[in-house]
C-alpha cells in the first residue's frame, strides 16, 4: 500500500531540516509526499520584490528536488501567526488535509521557540481527529535546528522516540538545503551544513544507523 505523507512547515526549509531525508526515503519507497507551507513572503507585506522572487525560486527548486506531489502555500505573513485568528488557520489547514488525504503528518515540535512553529502545531493538532480526518493514521513532530534545540520550557521538550535511517539520503538532503543559502551561515551558526550533518550522525548513533532523523510520535492508529 502506498504511503501518503504530508509535511507541514511554518517556513521554507523547515520541511528539509526536520524530515528531508525521511521524505526522500518515502519517495524512494514508492510513497507520495505533499508539502503544506504556511507562511510566505510578499511585496504587500513589505518584502523587496527581488527577495520575494528569490524565495519563490528556492521553494520551486526544493519542491522539484524532493518530488512533492502537491505543494500548497497559504502565504500568511511570517512571524505574525500568533496575531491571526487560530480558527481561521485551523480551517485552512483542515481543507488541505481533506484534499491531500495523508496517512501520516509531520509537524513542528510544540517545544520550538519560534511562535510560528507553536501556532502551526496547535492548528494541526485540531485537524487530526479521526472522525473528521479519517485518513490520518500517524502524527509525528520533527526537530528544526535553531528552533527545537533552543527551547527553554522546563516541561515541554522534544523527546524523540522514532528514528528513521537516512544513511542513503543525507547527502541529497544537504544538497537540497543548499538551495536555501540565505538561511544558512558558517559553523557554529545553528543552521550550518556541519550542524545538520552532526545532528544526523548523533541521531544515527542513538539508533544504530550511520545517519538518522528523529521524531516524536504523537499519535498512531493501526
Amino acid at each position: 500500500m502506498t504511503t501518503r505523507t504530508l509535511v507541514v512547515a511554518p517556513h521554507p526549509d523547515d520541511e528539509i531540516l526536520g524530515c528531508g531525508g525521511t521524505l526522500l526515503r518515502r519517495r524512494a519507497e514508492g510513497g507520495e509526499v505533499d508539502w503544506l507551507l504556511v507562511t510566505g513572503m510578499s511585496v504587500a507585506a513589505g518584502w523587496p520584490a527581488e527577495r520575494v522572487r528569490q524565495r519563490d525560486e528556492e521553494i520551486a527548486r526544493a519542491a522539484s528536488m524532493v518530488g512533492f506531489r502537491k505543494v500548497v502555500q497559504l502565504g500568511l505573513p511570517p512571524t505574525r501567526l500568533d496575531a491571526a485568528p487560530l480558527g481561521d488557520l485551523v480551517g485552512r489547514i483542515g481543507d488541505v488535509i481533506r484534499d491531500c488525504q495523508p496517512d501520516e503528518i509531520f509537524v513542528p515540535s510544540p517545544a520550538d521557540v519560534h511562535s510560528d512553529h507553536r501556532v502551526v502545531f496547535d492548528a494541526v493538532s485540531s485537524c487530526t481527529k479521526w472522525f473528521r480526518y479519517p485518513s490520518v493514521r500517524r502524527v509525528l513532530a520533527y526537530e528544526a535546528l535553531s528552533e527545537t534545540d533552543f527551547a527553554l520550557h522546563p516541561d515541554i521538550a522534544f523527546r524523540p522516540n522514532v528514528f528513521v535511517d537516512i544513511s542513503g539520503q543525507l547527502e541529497r538532503k544537504l544538497e537540497i538545503l543548499r538551495v536555501y543559502a540565505s538561511e544558512f551561515a558558517p559553523h557554529p551558526f545553528p543552521r550550518s551544513e556541519e550542524a545538520v550533518r552532526a545532528l544526523a550522525l548523533l541521531r544515527g548513533a542513538a539508533s544504530g544507523f550511520a545517519a538518522a532523523e528523529a521524531f516524536q510520535l504523537l499519535r498512531e492508529r493501526s
